[in-house]
């Protein structure tokens, strides 16, 4: 609890508040145009963060990320194309709400979808991730062959209309891997 603590104070500096604010406005512009997503603003603000403290650069890339994520419902609502490709779904539903005249609760509720997802995801990450690196660790090759012999035998039920493709894809996960 009192690392937490300290985290926390050393996050909620002013100047780490400020790099988030305008990590989040970045993100939102490089989420809200089509075809920049937020790894292109990690991956372009990247050298940005290397004058500064770890705490700093950190927080600045994750709500950058955030900010682009979010950002990309605004294009999938308002144009129906999808700003980042986690906001494809976002074209499905929002839009056609768009289109009949309702862009302003379209966003709303995607705004409101977003930050409980994002929510909900920081308290399992942060709960379940220790049980889950316990496990990992433990695993021996015996666990490793098993999960590997899963994910083939999905790969082959899952490409039931052409298996040559689906075992041509699995084979160049598998050397990318």
């Amino acid at each position: 609890m009192d690392v937490l603590l300290s985290s926390i104070s050393e996050v909620f500096t002013p100047f780490v508040i400020l790099l988030m604010v305008l990590g989040v406005f970045i993100g939102l512009i490089f989420g809200t145009v089509p075809g920049l997503t937020s790894t292109m603003g990690m991956a372009l603000f990247v050298p940005f963060t290397f004058t500064l403290e770890p705490i700093q650069g950190i927080s600045f890339l994750i709500c950058l990320h955030l900010g682009g994520v979010s950002g990309g419902l605004v294009a999938s609502t308002l144009l129906g194309i999808p700003g980042t490709p986690s906001s494809i779904a976002t074209t499905f539903d929002a839009y056609p709400m768009a289109k009949n005249g309702e862009p302003v609760r379209a966003l709303g509720i995607g705004v409101v979808a977003s930050l409980v997802g994002g929510l909900l995801s920081f308290i399992a990450l942060t709960t379940v991730s220790p049980l889950i690196s316990r496990f990992a660790v433990q695993m021996g090759p015996f666990e490793f062959f098993a999960l590997i012999f899963f994910a083939l035998s999905l790969l082959a039920v899952l490409a039931q209309g052409s298996m040559l493709k689906g075992i041509t894809a699995g084979f160049i996960g598998l050397a990318i891997g």
